[in-house]
């Protein structure tokens, strides 16, 4: 989908017309406009008597060439929009797969139309939502409505420089925040701390340094490293040293605006929703290819006559924007099998990391387990889950 794109912002670009390069005929508009304006001057001078009979008889010539000026732009605006077609025909070579009707039981459409819904609600277009819940009868709760609403207020106030509501939202779900492992406050903390820091007030240290004492002290424990290099970047002030500093990422944009996404997946999590919108990974993943993949390989084994037997598994690779990929893609190297949520990837105190089922197979009496890759002897309890 993005090279597709791409190809077509360059047919755009091939066949936008810019001032410079519009000398082939003029804009419909400015000929219509000087044509109405010539017309208008002829009608007032000829009830003035101040009219000629030449310049009279000038005037359909007149209008015949306006006319052709119009005619030449619209004959490069339907050149255009055939070159349009031309390119999308080259760049979608593959068709929409076709399927039985999906919603034509009433429970399906229902579905449909709940999800519909919820996208405008989490888009903030409150109006269109209203109108759809009341014309397709949604049922989605006020409660819910309103937390949707809430959720848009604190990203608009974030997307203003003010972490207040945010904040606020993080401190009365702080213990929601802490099961997840969530650094929300504490980033919201950091956010302010730096725009105090990097303000071109005089005492802008003064007011950093202060607000750090009161409420960096609570996120020692978790972000000691972090708290460290917001604390050792003040050696590097002002914000012109700071930018060619060992800490200037600090000094980045990214520190505040990476502020937005996380607080909504934290918001829609706590409301069980997943971080992204259906439709939108919908259309992510329909558009960038996958159905029209998975249509084929379901061409390809019904002309074979064959099944896949597979629950949780496709049998060919999807293509997947990184944010819309949710499973490990870690092989084993012990095993060389692909690891999955029964039997996920362990990093041992070595550093190196294998499948849970390889990690039990090398382990010896006492849970004693020896790296197959170094020396290092370790314990299997002290094996960490990681996540790809």
């Amino acid at each position: 989908m993005d090279s597709a794109l791409k190809e077509l912002d360059k047919l755009d670009k091939l066949t936008s017309f810019s001032p410079a390069a519009a000398v082939k005929s003029k804009p419909i508009e400015a000929s219509l406009d000087a044509l109405l304006d010539t017309l208008r001057d002829y009608k007032t001078r000829l009830q003035a008597g101040t009219l000629s009979d030449a310049e009279l008889k000038a005037l359909p010539k007149l209008v015949e060439g306006r006319k052709k000026d119009i005619d030449a732009r619209q004959q490069e605006i339907y050149g255009t929009l055939s070159r349009y077609g031309k390119a999308l025909d080259k760049l979608f070579v593959n068709s929409l797969p076709t399927y039985q009707p999906l919603f034509a039981s009433e429970e399906a459409n229902d579905a449909l139309e709940h999800v519909i819904a919820i996208h405008f609600l989490r888009t903030g277009r409150f109006a269109t939502a209203q109108t759809f819940i009341e014309e397709f009868n949604v049922d989605i709760s006020s409660e819910l409505q309103s937390q949707f609403v809430e959720l848009n207020r604190i990203l608009c106030s974030l997307r203003s420089c003010d972490i207040g509501p945010a904040l606020a939202w993080a401190k009365a779900h702080r213990d929601f925040l802490v099961s997840r492992s969530s650094p929300l406050e504490f980033y919201l903390h950091r956010s302010e701390y730096l725009r105090l820091l990097l303000s071109a007030d005089f005492s802008a240290i003064a007011h950093a340094t202060s607000y750090a004492r009161t409420h960096f002290h609570q996120f020692y424990g978790t972000q000691e490293t972090e708290i460290q290099r917001l604390m050792a970047c003040l050696l590097y002030m002002p914000i012109e040293r700071l930018k060619n500093s060992p800490y200037s990422e600090l000094a980045s944009d990214s520190i505040h605006t990476t502020l937005e996404p996380m607080f909504a997946t934290e918001f829609s999590a706590s409301l069980g929703m997943s971080k992204q919108v259906p439709l939108r990974v919908v259309g992510d993943i329909g558009g960038g290819g996958a159905l029209a993949r998975i249509e084929k390989g379901l061409s390809i084994m019904r002309s074979r006559k064959s099944e896949w037997s597979q629950t949780d598994e496709l049998p060919i690779e999807v293509p997947l924007p990184p944010e819309n990929r949710y499973h490990s893609v870690f092989a084993c190297p012990v095993s060389k099998d692909q690891t999955t949520e029964q039997n996920p990837p362990m990093m041992m105190s070595c550093g190196h990391v294998i499948s849970k089922d390889s990690l039990q197979k090398l382990g010896k009496a006492g849970g004693r387990v020896k790296c197959p890759y170094c020396p290092t002897e370790s314990r299997m309890p002290n094996a960490v889950r990681m996540h790809f």
